[in-house]
């Protein structure tokens, strides 16, 4: 007699899969193709494809004990260290010169880290190897999208009204989310296609009317590279500069000029704007431990506060702004979390280093770290590399048996 078939169906668990599969597809597909035409594709898309994540989580329930971790992660060092930092942006509104825009500043950040919170409770503990490969296919469709307008200015400019500054911008959200697409095919033995891909981001960059995305790619690369040798030596030197730039900061200026003056000439933007930072730390001490407050270092070049010419860097605005106590919890927090994804599984663990040195390569090279799409994309290049880790498992199954059935 026939066996009966199978009859049972789950309709929340069908519309969660499909709800995930469509979540990941916008974070790891339209937003990477989107953000080299569109000027606030990532600010827009990203929360659809967390917000879908969030949703197939709530059908299914597959995210048990991930608040058990998020406890974890909260009460660790570096998570005690970002709590201070954001604790002390938002006394900083006390003194901040513009406290409205400094509010709604601090509103946005605040909206888009307890997005990020959400996705990573959304997350099933272990992903499905269908919904990771996304990744690099989208990114391998930007980085032909992006080679053929970074080659075809004019074009680009005429059919998709794509700015060279846009561009750029697209660029590095690309580079960005290269790092887990590698990173994930690394993992599955596919060197060869991520070397292919690499050679496909790296020609974007290069193409560019920007030199930004190629410099930060190269930094990560570098990284890379040498967690791939050890991956301790990677993620301890990785931690370990990025962290002790922020801290040290302020002597950047005085160590710097007096070579800057003698690789540059006399009135170079890079010589001044050290000139500029020099005298903003001898002007007023004093502020170095607490700062001027949220929002001050973009909103004082506007209204005369700061000169033009003062670097637009992360080093810079953290300690204008935040002074000491936040560029110490920054630094820690920082420099914890670096460690943390040094920890992570062997094959991902150069890849995290490389995302960590391209991030703050960004920062450092005067990317806008304030500014909401490059917190969102730091936020979706987060949840997928976790994304990555929970898809690192294996299954074993049983050998096929070639045995007639009687002699069992």
């Amino acid at each position: 007699m026939a066996r009966p078939l199978n009859t049972h169906v789950d309709p929340a668990a069908d519309a969660a899969a499909l709800l995930r599969r469509l979540g990941f597809a916008t974070l790891m597909v339209a937003v990477p193709l989107t953000a080299l035409v569109a000027r606030r594709a990532v600010v827009i898309l990203a929360p659809i494809g967390i917000a879908l994540l969030v949703i197939a989580a709530v059908l299914d329930g597959d995210h048990n004990g991930v608040r058990a971790d998020l406890r974890r992660l909260v009460l660790s060092p570096g998570g005690l260290a970002g709590g201070l930092l954001v604790l002390w942006c938002a006394l900083s509104l006390v003194w901040t010169p513009f406290p409205s825009e400094a509010v709604e500043r601090v509103f946005n950040v605040a909206t888009t880290l307890a997005l990020a919170v959400a996705g990573y409770l959304a997350l099933p503990e272990r992903m499905r190897s269908a919904n990771l490969y996304l990744l690099p296919l989208g990114v391998g469709a930007a980085a032909l999208f992006g080679l053929g307008l970074a080659l075809s200015d004019a074009l680009a400019s005429r059919l998709f009204q794509v700015e060279a500054q846009e561009l750029e911008r697209g660029l590095i959200v690309l580079v960005m989310l290269t790092w887990p697409a590698l990173a994930w095919m690394r993992s599955r033995g596919r060197d060869l296609e991520g070397l292919v891909l690499a050679i496909a981001v790296a020609a974007a960059a290069v193409l560019s009317a920007g030199s930004m995305p190629f410099v930060a790619l190269a930094v990560g690369a570098a990284a890379f590279a040498l967690t791939a040798v050890s991956r301790r030596v990677g993620a301890l030197v990785t931690a370990g500069l990025m962290a002790g730039i922020v801290a040290l900061a302020p002597l950047i200026p005085f160590l710097a000029r007096p070579f800057a003056a003698l690789a540059f000439n006399r009135g170079d933007p890079t010589l001044v704007s050290l000139s500029v930072w020099r005298r903003v730390v001898q002007d007023d001490p004093l502020r170095l431990v607490t700062g001027r407050g949220f929002e001050t270092a973009s909103r004082g070049r506007v209204f005369g506060m700061l000169r033009p010419e003062a670097p637009s860097t992360l080093p810079f605005e953290v300690w204008y702004e935040l002074g000491l106590v936040g560029a110490m919890a920054g630094a820690v927090a920082l420099y914890c979390a670096a460690r943390a994804a040094g920890r992570a599984h062997p094959a991902l663990a150069p890849g995290a280093m490389a995302a960590f040195a391209s991030a703050f390569a960004f920062a450092c090279l005067g990317v806008g770290t304030a500014q909401m799409w490059w917190f969102t994309t730091l936020a979706a290049v987060a949840l997928i590399f976790i994304a990555a880790e929970r898809g690192q498992f294996r299954t074993t199954r049983p050998k096929a048996s070639f045995a007639p059935s009687v002699m069992r």
